[in-house]
């Protein structure tokens, strides 16, 4: 078992509890120089220790996990991958700024995504306006879109107060699970006054569910189904019932527009629909009966697959946690319009994602549940699931909406999962190599790669060719430990 020294992270426990060494060290029931090697790094804080951490305070174990770690250090290395910094960073180095001073990193972090992003807009910007326009461009923030969609990452995908307050009122609404809309209907219709009526559909319009506020009339599209209707109700009911709760969820989010705090209420809102319709505890536990078959859950909730994936990935109720689940939503430019992570697993924020995963196979493979176990540049294995999921209104030669969902998790949760049958998951050959993006995955010999990546020198030689489209030079860094691929 790997020695974990959490020396700095118990120090800043101590300091917000405002207790001495002293106090510490007697609640734990350990000696004060023990205590003090502890904190100084100098012994690792032991699985006794631990226990006794969490008996005395109640803190959750996974406050001193490594898997915050790792998340770190991926998000270090990325925002550290700009060859303009002049010297490469050892993951030593990265490992031990992670572990020993996480706050200073996440800010280094949070910094450098906004230099990131404020470069991108501007580029992008002086492509349509012309060059001569890039300095009054300097000063554009982050897009409201990535705003939103980062807090929820932050937050794991899990809004504790909103998903328990949601089970509560399914309780009352006699959990009627799969079956939820006529009740929602009645809520709305007994304690808020609202008529439900069918939504008259202009032509292209799409328009699925529409409030008058004055009339108290909520218009619902009659091409939704059942599920989908319940959803809908279930977030009209969100912003009636939960305003208060939303206001002061956003208010902590700190977001810097009105649009960016809109768009979180919208996001909050539909989070409650979720967790309205697919109550934790019996979700949870059917999930787990049924090993997680996405098919056979939504069978039973009434919902489809999109919706199910998105619910599995929320299940990180501290007391009653299910598989720590990544879950994506891509189109075939390889776009992600969704992206949650209740753990560890990195999404590039640059040049895109890769090719080799399977999620892009999903399109030529629909109303197939595809399976990889994927391997990164770091190790760490992965089992993903995929599917090419279609949406449209109805009608000839109407558009569609096709998205591949993917939703993955740590290769040893595997085993809980059905679709685990069949897979080698001990077998290193049977692995696919992917990267986070062509742009950070130093892999050499891949042969897919769109770009060569921004912290390696290219070796660039006339007088020959090669299968992988990039090569570049060996240093001895490189040399010790060579990435597979």
């Amino acid at each position: 078992m790997k020695k974990a020294f959490m020396g700095v992270r118990l120090k800043r426990l101590r300091e917000e509890r405002k207790l001495t060494q002293q106090a510490l060290a007697d609640a734990l029931g350990i000696s004060l120089s023990y205590f003090n090697q502890i904190e100084n790094n100098q012994r690792p804080l032991t699985v006794p220790v631990l226990l006794r951490l969490n008996a005395a305070f109640g803190m959750d174990v996974q406050l001193f996990s490594d898997n915050d770690d790792a998340r770190l250090i991926g998000e270090l290395r990325e925002a550290l991958s700009d060859p303009a910094l002049g010297e490469p960073i050892a993951s030593t180095d990265l490992r031990e700024l992670a572990s020993n001073m996480p706050a200073l990193a996440r800010a280094f972090i949070s910094q450098s995504r906004r230099l990131k992003q404020t470069s991108e807009q501007t580029a992008a910007y002086a492509a349509k306006l012309g060059g001569d326009r890039q300095n009054e461009l300097m000063g554009l923030p982050s897009t409201p879109f990535e705003e939103v969609r980062d807090f929820f990452y932050t937050n794991r995908n899990y809004v504790d107060a909103l998903d328990r307050t949601a089970e509560i009122v399914a309780q009352e609404l006699g959990m009627p699970v799969g079956r939820m809309a006529p009740v929602l209907a009645g809520r709305l219709e007994t304690r808020h006054g609202l008529r439900l009526a069918d939504l008259r559909e202009d032509a292209g319009s799409g328009i699925q569910r529409q409030f008058d506020p004055e009339t108290r009339t909520l218009w619902l599209s009659r091409r939704l189904r059942p599920g989908q209707q319940a959803f809908q109700m279930a977030t009209q009911l969100a912003f009636l019932e939960q305003r208060e709760l939303m206001d002061d969820l956003v208010a902590r989010g700190a977001f810097s527009s009105d649009e960016a705090r809109s768009l979180a209420h919208i996001g909050l809102a539909n989070y409650f629909a979720g967790a309205l319709i697919l109550p934790y505890a019996p979700f949870l536990q059917l999930a787990e009966q049924l090993r997680y078959d996405i098919d056979l859950l939504g069978r039973d909730f009434g919902v489809g697959f999109e919706t199910v994936c998105h619910r599995l990935s929320t299940l990180q109720r501290p007391e009653a946690r299910g598989v720590p689940f990544f879950f994506v939503r891509v189109d075939r430019a390889g776009n992600i319009s969704k992206r949650q992570s209740a753990t560890d697993f990195h999404f590039s924020r640059i040049g895109g994602t890769c090719p080799l995963w399977n999620v892009y196979d999903a399109f030529s493979n629909p109303g197939e549940i595809l399976t990889q176990v994927a391997e990164m540049p770091d190790g760490r294995a992965y089992l993903w699931i995929a599917r090419m999921v279609e949406n449209s209104r109805g009608g000839y030669r109407t558009p569609a909406k096709r998205f591949a969902i993917g939703l993955g998790c740590d290769l040893h949760h595997a085993n809980r999962l059905v679709y685990s049958q069949g897979i080698s998951q001990n077998d290193p050959a049977a692995r696919t190599l992917i990267g986070a993006g062509c742009k950070v995955c130093e892999r050499p010999e891949c042969p897919q790669r769109a770009f060569p990546p921004i912290t390696k020198a290219l070796a660039i030689d006339d007088r020959q060719s090669s299968f992988a489209p990039y090569s570049w030079a060996i240093t001895p860094e490189n040399a010790a430990s060579p990435p597979r691929g």
